[in-house]
């Protein structure tokens, strides 16, 4: 394929279920930003970041994770909406967003157990389940939440997305990936329950379906709402590729606008690595194209594919193929935040991403804390008004970030 071809199929818009029109196939997917004030609300720093990467040509922006919840955060600097309040901070970061005619989403989320020791009074989850023996340093065994708590935390995701609507926002995304909250609820693993919350997959899907719900109720037809969702955990005992089908079903029954396609949780982390990809399908960049390609055989909502993407051709054959309709980059973006714009124009990224960042210490690249921190520099770089730094030592980076919010700060920042 020619990069002018890949240029052209990159180039078409896309009209959502809801009728909203994407300029691009373009989309930035969540990363965490930590950019939030220390009272949880957006800074001035955010609109920014965003507006740099308006500028740079992406069609969609998906926002870090936003917390529903200031009681359950996932990590400090997190930003959190649980009403109205945020309405003078937020319309900021959504123009910057959408200052070059692409649109914005913000992620909504609740993290559960997933939220580091000592980050909030207590932390809750489907059940009382623990971490693996290997997190359970960093993450305390949650308590199981009550029926009217469960409840609270659905009406708390409407009135995120209504509050969003409100700022000037163009959707929201469900973050039902990588072991947060939903993410617990749809996995056996983690959902022990036996009640109309749990106990088979129908009622384990129950929470994140009352979530769209909820969010569909409290806005408008035109408002899109999307989702990120698990091809598959991969623990034993977890959530499956089979169970991912039947979930994306469900919500497409239900109208969904988007299903970002990702993978695994903070104790299989292949959202970061990537999957092993057969021989027949090494040649695709994407982690999860394989499972794209089935997911498009029983769904009709668009399809987005997250993880990998590094060349023209790349995307160019993943849209040809038809497996999805957007094509999802992250960490490209906060290393070239204008690649955007010369991918739409048949030209290929300046800068390489690397496949992993490396200090050389054992210690401190056995627990990935690189990835975090290298990244997270670049965003903070960009907030301020500054260029990234592609070539930054990644143990300067470690350095700063030790610095900053101590070795205990540092061991929280985990990935979005």
């Amino acid at each position: 394929m020619t990069t002018a071809t890949a240029a052209e199929l990159l180039g078409q818009s896309l009209q959502l279920p809801c009728g909203a029109t994407l300029p691009n196939r373009l989309a930035k997917s969540a990363m965490s930003e930590a950019l939030g004030t220390p009272d949880q609300r957006a800074s001035a720093e955010l609109a920014t970041l965003y507006g740099r990467w308006a500028d740079g040509g992406i069609g969609l922006s998906i926002t870090g994770n936003v917390m529903v919840d200031r009681r359950a955060l996932g990590e400090p600097g997190n930003v959190a909406i649980e009403d109205d309040r945020d309405l003078e901070q937020l319309p900021q970061w959504a123009r910057a967003a959408k200052r070059k005619g692409g649109a914005v989403w913000m992620q909504l989320n609740h993290p559960g157990k997933q939220a580091p020791k000592g980050l909030n009074r207590e932390t809750v989850a489907p059940s009382a389940v623990p971490f693996g023996a290997a997190l359970r340093t960093y993450f305390a065994t949650p308590r199981a939440l009550t029926d009217s708590e469960i409840l609270d935390i659905i009406a708390r995701f409407g009135k995120a997305a209504a509050a969003a609507e409100q700022a000037g926002f163009d959707g929201v995304q469900i973050h039902g990936a990588h072991g947060y909250l939903v993410s617990q609820f749809l996995s056996p693993r983690h959902n022990t329950r036996e009640d109309d919350w749990g106990g088979d997959a129908v009622r384990r899907r129950r929470f994140v379906i009352a979530i769209y719900q909820a969010m569909r109720a409290a806005t408008k037809p035109g408002f899109a709402i999307g989702i990120k969702l698990n091809s598959a955990d991969f623990q034993r005992g977890g959530f499956t590729e089979e169970e991912s089908l039947e979930v994306m079903q469900a919500l497409d029954a239900e109208g969904i606008d988007l299903l970002e396609i990702s993978g695994g949780t903070y104790e299989a982390p292949k959202m970061a690595i990537g999957v092993e990809q057969k021989d027949t399908t090494k040649a695709r960049e994407a982690y999860f194209f394989e499972f794209s390609e089935k997911a498009r055989k029983v769904v009709k909502a668009p399809l987005m594919v997250t993880g990998g993407f590094r060349t023209l051709q790349g995307m160019g054959e993943a849209l040809q193929s038809n497996a999805l309709d957007i094509v999802g980059v992250a960490r490209p973006l906060a290393l070239e935040p204008d690649a955007p714009n010369r991918w739409l124009q048949g030209v290929e990224a300046q800068v390489q991403t690397p496949a992993r960042i490396k200090t050389g210490i054992a210690a401190v690249d056995a627990m990935a804390l690189m990835e975090v921190a290298f990244y997270a520099r670049q965003l903070r770089k960009m907030g301020h008004g500054k260029d990234p730094q592609p070539d930054e030592s990644p143990l300067k980076a470690a350095m700063a970030a030790v610095l900053g919010s101590g070795w205990k700060g540092l061991t929280r920042r985990l990935r979005a």
